[in-house]
């Protein structure tokens, strides 16, 4: 990879696109890394900072007309739709998360893209899979579209890789924890929510059952999964489409708790919803051993000092929105 490369985000307005974006841009410089997404960016840092286009990866064309005019050789396909939503409406999540993404790949061999990153997600499992420390190698056999397509995806990328010789690089993440951009549509969702509720009102109505384990990741440690993996030595990487990666796990109630430590007076009440039957289908605790030997996986944050950072950057976005 060159030092400069030139850089194509889809689903830039997303939770983890909004963010890594701005990474990419301060890494390689603005005019090289080129934010897309379905709708206008709202965030002036994303819309003001660098390169910003209108792509529906659903029509092949808008990919292949950005691709080709800015010369992109490395790209990050971040645009889907999640678990919660895709339960909601599961064409939706086939026609973006399969024919969008096969879209990416075909365009990306055309145009002999360098490097491809598809974040695949813990949704690949189910009820069959080990739900502690899940192995890297086991059953996936999802309840759900979006688990579906991701399951789908990994192979379709495994497949371009191996057949095709496209160097396409997945991480199958946990559940993430951001305060830049709200969630969309995910299970885990209440992980931020939370957070915004305690600093604001000092209530909230979780839709998990207070003993519901899941594996979350702190915003900075999915960056830094993201970028590791894209510029790991490709010889030492005998996976490539579906690393586990993990950093904690936790349930809402341990979670609450430790809010409490810093807003005592903070009470989190509980009413599972239809969520609640995707979050009992996914694992406890994931290993994430290969992740950690190809190409030195390690996390930052623990769940205290995940929210301790949270509450700092939750408390000050929201007294500049007062603000300004």
């Amino acid at each position: 990879m060159c030092s400069s490369p030139r850089i194509l985000v889809t689903g830039a307005c997303g939770q983890i696109g909004s963010e890594l974006t701005l990474v990419l841009r301060e890494k390689y410089g603005s005019e090289n890394v080129v934010a897309t997404d379905r709708r206008t960016a709202t965030s002036p840092r994303l819309r003001d900072t660098g390169p910003f286009e209108l792509v529906d990866v659903t029509r092949r064309e808008t990919i292949q007309a950005v691709v080709t005019r800015y010369k992109i050789d490395t790209i990050y396909h971040l645009a889907a739709i999640l678990s919660a939503t895709g339960e909601q409406n599961p064409q939706l999540a086939w026609d973006v998360n399969i024919n969008g993404l096969y879209n990416v790949l075909e365009v990306a061999r055309q145009e002999e893209v360098a490097r491809l990153f598809y974040p695949s997600s813990i949704a690949v499992f189910g009820p069959e899979t080990p739900r502690d420390n899940t192995p890297q190698e086991t059953i996936l056999r999802p309840r759900t579209m979006y688990g579906i397509t991701k399951v789908a995806g990994e192979l379709l990328c495994a497949y371009y890789a191996r057949r095709l010789g496209l160097d396409v690089r997945g991480i199958r993440f946990p559940g993430i924890i951001s305060s830049e951009t709200l969630p969309g549509g995910g299970t885990t969702d209440y992980a931020v929510e939370i957070f915004y509720a305690a600093v604001t009102h000092r209530h909230y109505t979780c839709f998990l059952r207070p003993d519901t384990v899941l594996p979350m990741m702190y915003m900075p440690d999915c960056i830094k999964a993201t970028l590791d993996l894209m510029a790991a030595d490709p010889s030492r990487l005998k996976h490539r489409t579906d690393f586990n990666v993990t950093a904690f796990s936790v349930s809402p109630a341990e979670l609450a708790a430790e809010i409490q430590k810093h807003i005592p007076d903070f009470v989190c009440k509980y009413e599972p919803d239809y969520r609640q039957a995707i979050a009992d289908s996914w694992p406890h605790t994931i290993d994430d051993s290969a992740a950690r030997e190809e190409w030195g996986w390690q996390p930052e944050y623990d769940l205290p000092a995940m929210v301790v950072d949270m509450l700092e950057k939750v408390r000050a976005k929201l007294s500049c929105e007062l603000v300004c």
